[in-house]
């Protein structure tokens, strides 16, 4: 919704003004530049749940929109504390509301944003794969609707090549993941193929929240030599609850992000997620000032990766690391 201030306005200027905002979607569907043109703007953000990645991409976007327009823009930050179906009371506030951006940070907040407005430009950050997070088939990179965004999507095959760098030896893998996480499911699908080809054996251990993670942390280790997490929103969580099952069964744990990695891993082939925020960041400042388009931007990817490692860990399990690792700080 435009809400533009005027310091002083005649009092017919301001009901046309009042009729005009109320009379029509135009500022806000996928075919306008969005919210626009007006001095201030309210931005909803709608994260999954707290946790260190998720924070970090928060923050960025934050900070990189703040630069962009300063006090122009005002946030209403809400965490939905994991649960879906609190994402999409989250939104729905959002578009009562007249937010002129909403900004999904994880896959369920981006599917509620989805469910819950076809007009207000929305951009997810923290989504693994587009595609499937939003029924897409075939997906070109490009929603074409009102969603826009960042994504978190690491070289899955790279990271099957540093399980194998690391853990030449172990060829049974465990694959543990929430079930109700789509986008979890494509990445073990991709590792798994992966590590196929390179001669491991795989195990899905799906677990569906925190009540029931520990029997299937449990029962991994006691079957498998390696333990391979995705980037997952409810592993990441509760690393603490798989950390404590997995070193205590001396069973290491390769994981998709560096949070992960710094809660229960030994080493992550991952990304910035603040530098993701502050890409997504930019986006929004384009699209709120009306320098671009939301239908027409597509989806962005972070550009560097990075291997690191759980120094606490590797000592912990006696893992030497190979050069060309960075520690993850403490």
């Amino acid at each position: 919704m435009r809400k533009k201030l005027f310091a002083v306005a005649m009092a017919a200027t301001m009901a046309i003004s009042m009729a005009a905002c109320g009379g029509s979607n135009a500022d806000t569907s996928a075919e306008s530049t969005g919210a626009a043109t007006g001095d201030s703007y309210k931005v909803g953000i709608c994260q999954l749940v707290q946790h260190p990645a998720l924070d970090a991409a928060t923050e960025g976007f934050k900070e990189a929109l703040t630069e962009e327009l300063g006090d122009a823009v005002t946030y209403d930050e809400q965490n939905a504390q994991g649960e879906p179906n609190t994402c999409s009371t989250i939104i729905n506030g959002f578009v009562s509301d007249g937010v002129d951006l909403i900004m999904a940070n994880a896959t369920p907040a981006l599917q509620a944003a989805q469910a819950g407005t076809n007009e207000i430009p929305i951009l997810g950050t923290s989504v693994t794969e587009y595609g499937v997070a939003l029924g897409i088939e075939n997906f070109d990179g490009l929603v074409g609707t009102n969603i826009s965004g960042t994504s978190d999507l690491a070289p899955l095959d790279e990271q099957a090549a540093m399980l194998n760098e690391l853990f030449p030896d172990k060829k049974k893998v465990g694959l543990l993941y929430c079930s109700a996480e789509a986008n979890s499911q494509y990445q073990v699908d991709t590792v798994n193929a992966a590590l196929t080809d390179l001669g491991y054996t795989c195990t899905y251990y799906t677990f569906t929240d925190s009540n029931d993670i520990s029997s299937v942390v449990t029962k991994a280790v006691s079957e498998c030599e390696v333990i391979y997490v995705p980037t997952d929103n409810a592993a990441a969580s509760n690393t603490e609850l798989i950390n404590n099952i997995c070193l205590d069964a001396k069973v290491p744990v390769v994981a998709g992000e560096e949070g992960i990695c710094a809660g229960c891993g030994v080493a992550t082939l991952s990304i910035s997620y603040h530098d993701l925020g502050v890409a997504t960041g930019k986006m929004a400042a384009k699209i709120l000032k009306g320098e671009a388009k939301v239908e027409e931007m597509p989806i962005e990817y972070a550009p560097q990766f990075t291997k690191k490692y759980n120094k606490t860990n590797c000592e912990a399990l006696g893992i030497t690391i190979p050069e060309g690792y960075e520690a993850i700080e403490e």
